[in-house]
């Protein structure tokens, strides 16, 4: 076996080994009972679920080795988002990744399992850090605002353009407001006021690039998943004597969302290697990113309406899956703001 084969093989085999790691702790398949609880609660997530996935090593799974890291790439951390979106979990892994991607091996003196969030936006649909926050003597003033799961977290890393900063959560001078978002999860406002801060390094714009991939990752999940419900649904619901999979209108309208999805996971994938080969990924991120919001949109609406009026109703999972794509889709960026940016980074390209 030559060694483009064994490095094939071993990544193989990693992926395979994270996806059945995800399912002991985020599986696809059984009922949604735990997820349901957590929704519109504080501080939202299972921290026993959270201490489970740190022991497994996820959160720096992309992280250098020297860091205590697992030195994987892209491509195994979007395997892990994709299962974790399909399981609807609720713990922001993502934003935890790319919390220790902005900490740059900076040392917190925070236990492995604790929470420690990004705070860089002041729209919900923002592609890099904004001004906004400013420094005195070691100490920083200013807001961030929808901070995904502010009520769980430990410690955050304040990101603007101005720089960047580790604050604990229960800092003085530092409060937030938390608003419900549809999911059941929840975004704050965080208002500093002269709090202690560490000062980090420059943020390496690479980190928001995989905080994006892994996003649409998450994205890719949950519309998996809800076609897999969904089909089950059209092969077990009975109309007319019949299940109403046989009705032709629905075998159409089911093929063209798997070929969504097919055409979702193939540019997700390219994304991925083109980040891991350590290229200019911007343009291929915002392809997949934009693809994945528009087809987990499309593929979670259509998979309510294929349900009939039961879909629409509260105790139906399936529309657990829309609310959560509602929420995802503009994260990082819309599809819209994505388009705008590919075809920017594309002006003057052959």
């Amino acid at each position: 076996m030559n060694q483009v084969a064994m490095i094939e093989e071993e990544r193989f085999e990693a992926l395979r080994l994270i996806v059945e790691s995800a399912a002991g702790i985020a599986p696809r398949t059984g009922d949604l009972k735990a997820v349901r609880a957590l929704r519109f609660a504080r501080p939202g997530i299972d921290r026993a679920r959270w201490r489970e996935m740190a022991d497994m090593g996820w959160f720096g799974l992309r992280r250098p080795e020297m860091e205590g890291g697992a030195g994987l790439g892209m491509t195994e951390a979007a395997a892990l988002a994709t299962e974790l979106g399909a399981s609807l979990r609720p713990e922001p892994l993502t934003e935890m990744q790319l919390a220790l991607d902005l900490l740059a091996g900076t040392p917190t003196g925070l236990p492995a399992d604790a929470v420690i969030l990004p705070a860089w936006m002041d729209a919900p649909d923002a592609l890099e850090p904004a001004p906004g926050v400013t420094e005195t003597g070691g100490r920083i003033s200013g807001e961030r605002r929808f901070v995904a799961l502010a009520s769980a977290a430990d410690a955050f890393v304040i990101v603007a353009t101005e720089g960047a900063w580790l604050v604990a959560a229960d800092a003085e001078g530092l409060s937030f407001d938390a608003e419900d978002t549809l999911d059941g999860g929840h975004t704050a406002r965080l208002t500093l006021k002269n709090v202690a801060a560490t000062r980090l390094p420059a943020p390496d714009p690479r980190a928001f690039e995989a905080a994006t991939l892994a996003t649409a990752a998450a994205l890719l999940g949950v519309m998996e998943r809800a076609f897999a419900i969904t089909l089950d649904y059209l092969k077990t619901r009975v109309q007319f004597g019949q299940p109403i999979g046989n009705f032709q209108v629905l075998q159409h309208r089911a093929v063209d969302l798997e070929i969504e999805t097919g055409i979702t996971r193939a540019v997700l994938r390219d994304a991925a290697a083109a980040f891991d080969a350590g290229e200019d990924c911007r343009r291929i991120v915002s392809r997949a990113k934009a693809r994945a919001s528009d087809a987990a949109m499309l593929i979670t609406r259509q998979a309510v309406q294929m349900h009939g009026a039961i879909g629409y109703t509260e105790e139906a999972d399936i529309g657990l899956f829309l609310r959560r794509a509602m929420v995802l889709a503009p994260r990082f960026g819309t599809a819209h703001v994505h388009r705008r940016r590919y075809h920017s980074l594309s002006e003057g390209r052959p």
